[in-house]
């Protein structure tokens, strides 16, 4: 640390992102038991013509402009319903009722917004110079404490000032794209780094290089039909290891999805809700990172932190809950071994250390920003810069924190937190989208070169 450096002037600004348990999407909703769903489909069928037009006209009346086409919700409801087809003989009115039923709101927001990522908007028509719009991604939590990822609008300006457009009054989720196809090198990558690959290769032989979950359903029971067919003798190890390779294989399918949103819908009316059995518990802490391919055309990749150095993926983890590491990996799914890049060092952070969001590229050095626990698990956010072209090599320090959480801060769903997933630098000031004690959320702001000037750089 040079002794003429500046201090270093953390501005953190007035504006909050608050959570809005306004801001509800539509679910399906299902008692559980086939014998319950009956008894309140036959309840519904007794209504007269006339009463079943009247309920279902003062429900759309109540939710039409609460969702974009609440009809076609009821519809796809009565269908996940009606999947038997033994109810496609009522009429339409009927069938919306019935969706009606089986449909519930979800407010996304209603506990916390937190854990903010931002990373520049790919549209960046009509900005001014030395402005900047962005996209800052949000873990939003409702009931039952499920996250979800919503987005929000933003524009920095020449003097560093983070503004953001209103929200959406519409909220609806992704869908998933139904028949899409999968590529076989993933699914066979990841089952040679289990070591189980060998064991079901007669599967994947069976397949294309792109196949269809329906084409993966029916390769894997051929592959168990010809394997009872077989005579063993020792059946209990081997069969074990087939079952749980079957399994992995399965949960790899269904964790594998794309999903899309309607044309016309807002960023802001915008959510990635959990989609699969695998991901119920809820989507957390979205580091989103803007990649440039060599075409030049962009695209973003939501990681636990990631950026591409010297033509590989690197990213940051915490494998063991105490220190930092580092790994690489050519195609951003399969992982090399990691290693530590950081152990907890400093007081604020003795409990345990880890990432708060992508390392950012500066002329001297990768930033990484990091986040400690300390006395009281408290949490801090700190910075930590990289060796550009050996990003295993950490060359300097900041002592003390940036950011701990001030006294209109450490009260909320997880006391005494300050918390970031990615910030961004613009116009030579870095600006940090960061949570407060898992609830809300604001933004701060400072000089990069006052924090790279305080930082104690290795001998």
């Amino acid at each position: 640390m040079d002794k003429s450096c500046k201090p270093i002037i953390v501005c953190k600004e007035l504006i909050n992102f608050n959570p809005d348990n306004a801001r509800v999407i539509t679910k399906f909703f299902t008692p559980g038991s086939n014998n319950r769903t009956y008894n309140i489909i036959s309840r519904i069928l007794t209504l007269s013509e006339e009463k079943l037009s009247s309920v279902l006209a003062d429900t759309i009346l109540r939710f039409k402009d609460r969702h974009r086409d609440i009809k076609r919700v009821f519809k796809d409801n009565f269908d996940k319903i009606n999947s038997e087809g033994d109810l496609s003989m009522l009429s339409l009115d009927q069938k919306l009722l019935i969706g009606a039923y089986f449909t519930m709101e979800y407010s996304i927001e209603s506990a916390a917004l937190f854990n903010p990522s931002v990373v520049p908007d790919p549209n960046q028509k009509g900005v001014a110079d030395n402005e900047l719009k962005v996209i800052i991604s949000f873990r939003a939590v409702g009931e039952g404490h499920i996250s979800s990822i919503v987005f929000r609008n933003g524009l920095i300006d020449s003097t560093g000032s983070l503004s953001v457009e209103t929200n959406s009054a519409k909220v609806e989720k992704a869908r998933i794209i139904p028949n899409q196809t999968y590529e076989k090198s993933g699914f066979v990558s990841k089952l040679k780094e289990l070591k189980s690959y060998d064991l079901v290769k007669e599967i994947f032989d069976n397949l294309l290089d792109e196949f269809t979950y329906k084409e993966l359903v029916e390769s894997v029971e051929r592959f168990k039909k010809k394997k009872e067919k077989k005579k063993r003798k020792k059946v209990s190890e081997k069969r074990s290891r087939y079952e749980q390779t079957l399994e992995v294989l399965d949960w790899l399918a269904q964790s594998t999805y794309n999903i899309e949103f309607k044309k016309g819908l807002d960023l802001s009316g915008r959510v990635i809700f959990p989609m699969s059995q695998n991901d119920s518990k809820g989507l957390e802490d979205a580091r989103f990172v803007q990649f440039t391919d060599d075409d030049g055309s962009k695209r973003f990749y939501a990681t636990y932190t990631a950026e591409k150095i010297n033509g590989k993926f690197a990213t940051i983890s915490r494998n063991d809950n105490e220190n930092m590491f580092i790994m690489f990996s050519d195609d951003i799914r399969n992982w090399e071994n990691p290693k530590i890049l950081k152990e907890p060092e400093i007081y604020w952070e003795f409990f345990q250390i880890g990432n708060s969001g992508p390392p950012i590229k500066t002329e001297k050095g990768w930033l990484l920003l990091t986040h400690g626990v300390g006395p009281v698990r408290s949490y801090s956010i700190g910075a930590v810069l990289l060796d550009l072209k050996n990003p295993e090599k950490v060359i300097a320090v900041l002592e003390e924190p940036l950011i701990v959480p001030d006294e209109s801060e450490r009260n909320g769903y997880v006391p005494n937190v300050v918390y970031s997933c990615g910030a961004i630098i613009h116009n030579k000031k870095l600006i940090i989208p960061y949570a407060m004690s898992d609830s809300r959320s604001g933004v701060a702001g400072l000089l990069l070169e006052d924090l790279l000037c305080n930082m104690k750089w290795a001998e």
